[in-house]
């Protein structure tokens, strides 16, 4: 036998369709929005039957990504609060090693930071008792254990960056308060209780039941009060900063929200900072500074 040739098509007859990206390929699949003929390398999974590589990308760009309660990209991993306990520990394992010296320049003084060492308003959020005294582990750890309870939850309301500022700006406020009203401190606390204010703030939000948040903060007030060496001045700071800066996240106006909030944390930024450039700190006050 010998093969013959397929008979020219007869006029009129419909050709056989293409994919649209590959026209030398025969297909009779199409997709499923656009109508378009497309071969199996550009078919594309679709809830009922294909889509073309066009019309995929065009509906992800569609989609809305998700967000956070408060704004912000949605959070699946509290990455901010990870880095903040783990940048703690960091910081208590070299005082442990090397105690005078990394207080000495790290540590939270008013006279320090009014000679030009700025850093210490920060850093010393990062420090924390060092041993020999005998509360010097319990510090960190009440510190470390509210970060590990409070962070995740309030990271994945507010989206990373927010929680970041939230803390980060808690933690200024608390060193504020220590410059204006005591002289020298380390610990995490301001920052700790600034996360105390915001969890207030947003159940309040949130219309839920703040009941075992205020016995929260009115015991870690009391505590506060009952011994001398704790510096309620830090506390205090951290949580009026904190409480304010999530005020300002929480009530923001869905329209221009994100500038709202970031106009909330840079007037607060900006208040901190004159405070400590335009007030005398309180080392000086007490005449230990000339």
């Amino acid at each position: 036998m010998t093969s013959q040739p397929p008979p020219p098509p007869q006029p009129g007859a419909q050709a056989v369709p293409t994919c649209y990206r590959h026209p030398d390929r025969e297909t009779y699949v199409r997709c499923q929005r656009c109508e378009r003929p497309i071969c199996p390398d550009c078919m594309h999974d679709a809830a009922v039957g294909h889509q073309c590589p066009d019309c995929v990308r065009e509906g992800n760009r569609e989609v809305r990504q998700a967000q956070a309660t408060f704004g912000g990209v949605a959070v699946a991993a509290p990455r901010v609060t990870w880095t903040l306990l783990i940048l703690n520990v960091l910081a208590y394992a070299a005082e442990v090693l090397r105690p005078d010296e990394v207080i000495q320049r790290f540590a939270m003084w008013s006279l320090g930071v009014h000679m030009g060492e700025w850093w210490r308003l920060i850093t010393s959020a990062f420090l924390h008792a060092a041993p020999p005294p005998a509360l010097a582990l319990t510090h960190i750890l009440f510190n470390m254990w509210a970060l590990y309870v409070l962070g995740p939850q309030l990271e994945r309301m507010l989206g990373s960056v927010r929680f970041a500022a939230l803390y980060l700006l808690s933690a200024l406020g608390g060193s504020v308060a220590v410059y204006l009203l005591s002289d020298v401190a380390v610990g995490a606390s301001g920052a700790i209780y600034g996360l105390f204010g915001a969890l207030f703030v947003i159940s309040r939000r949130l219309g839920q039941d703040v009941r075992g948040i205020l016995w929260l903060i009115g015991i870690n007030v009391v505590v506060t009060f009952s011994f001398s060496a704790i510096s309620w001045q830090g506390h205090l700071g951290g949580l009026v900063t904190g409480t304010i800066i999530a005020a300002g996240f929480a009530y923001a106006p869905q329209r221009n929200r994100t500038l709202v909030q970031a106009g909330v944390a840079a007037a607060v930024l900006v208040a901190l900072v004159l405070t400590v450039t335009t007030l005398p700190p309180y080392g000086l006050l007490q005449g230990a500074f000339t």
